[in-house]
């Protein structure tokens, strides 16, 4: 059940109609320091600018392309008095850590174009409805036959057309389009109910150790809302199918060792009170809010990535922020450098796995 099945690549390219890739149902499966703390308003400052100060439109060249920002003096947070300008500014100050978790991806794009406190809509089928220059990879659903054409970032310069967009929040697919059908990651999602955050570090701690016990790297961040994301790099060699299969059987471990705070039940109603350990997000076009996104929610936060040694008692999602997260990054570099790497030989995790299933 490990032995991936012969990539097929699958180019897309800018202004063209490439053939459709079709969905996964025709794929055979099988020094210890203290987190930033928020800083304070009074001295609060986001990312030097890339655009000019005071200005509600703007354009810029960048990466060869011509780009016109507009609506710059929005308030997207109006209570912490953050602006679509700001935010712009954010990406661009971070954009050479964020890209290697952008770059060749499809997008799910989540867009807000009045702020956190406006309506939002999701737009994946973004034919003729982005510039030309824009690559584009098409995606064509079994189920319906509909035929999708997903925007992909390239480089900073579609980062940032995102972002003026209002994408708030960034929505990669966990594949890139030369290997759409093996996700460089598996995900663990830890989505709590109505549990502390202290029980969400405890439950990621115990899936910490079960991936320790067998062998397997792991990296972690908080999701920028509740909860948090535990990722274990598979070097895009092992189907969606093999990669959720891996997922479901740690939670499932980690369910029996925390009953009374978990569940592995899809249904909320079933597993009120209780941390969900979501292992179905492992599934092509399926996304999470990338390390380092924004989240559409008070205090301007983000996806953090941690130091497994942060992971303790009194951390808090609030820690990470549009104001600190840049300074975070310049200290600390980039704490998911190796998710993209080699990843594991599943053939060997499972072989380890076994004894802690009976």
């Amino acid at each position: 059940m490990c032995a991936a099945n012969n990539q097929r690549k699958n180019p897309a390219t800018a202004g063209k109609k490439p053939a459709a890739h079709t969905s996964p149902a025709s794929t055979k499966a099988f020094t210890k320091k203290k987190p930033a703390a928020a800083t304070p308003r009074a001295t609060r400052k986001v990312a030097a600018n890339i655009l000019p100060a005071g200005e509600k439109q703007a354009e810029v060249k960048l990466d060869g392309q011509l780009l016109k920002f507009t609506n710059l003096d929005k308030l997207y947070w109006p209570d912490e008095g953050i602006t679509k300008g700001d935010m712009i500014n954010y990406y661009a100050a971070i954009a050479d850590t964020i890209l290697p978790y952008l770059a060749n991806r499809p997008q799910s794009l989540n867009r807000f174009p009045e702020g956190i406190k406006g309506f939002n809509f999701y737009q994946k089928n973004v034919e003729d409805k982005v510039a030309g220059w824009i690559k584009r990879f098409p995606y064509t659903s079994e189920s319906d036959g509909d035929t999708k054409e997903f925007m992909v970032c390239t480089d900073k310069a579609s980062l940032l057309y995102m972002a003026n967009l209002g994408c708030i929040e960034l929505n990669p697919w966990h594949s890139r389009i030369n290997t759409p059908d093996y996700p460089d990651y598996c995900l663990i999602d830890l989505d709590p109910d109505t549990n502390t955050f202290n029980e969400v570090i405890e439950t990621a701690l115990v899936i910490k150790d079960i991936l320790d016990q067998i062998g397997a790297p792991s990296f972690v961040k908080t999701s920028g809302a509740t909860g948090m994301h535990i990722l274990i790099p598979l070097g895009a060699k092992y189907t969606f199918e093999q990669s959720r299969m891996l997922a479901e059987l740690v939670v499932g471990i980690a369910n029996r060792r925390l009953p009374d705070n978990t569940s592995v039940l899809r249904t909320p109603a079933k597993r009120k009170g209780k941390i969900y350990l979501d292992f179905l997000q492992n599934r092509q076009i399926q996304t999470m809010a990338s390390a380092y996104s924004l989240r559409p929610r008070p205090g301007a936060t983000v996806s953090a990535p941690l130091r497994w040694e942060e992971v303790k008692k009194g951390l808090k999602v609030s820690d990470f922020n549009i104001y600190n997260m840049p300074r975070r990054i310049a200290r600390e570099g980039d704490l998911l450098k190796g998710l993209l790497g080699k990843g594991i030989n599943m053939v060997t995790v499972l072989n380890k796995l076994k004894p802690l299933l009976s």
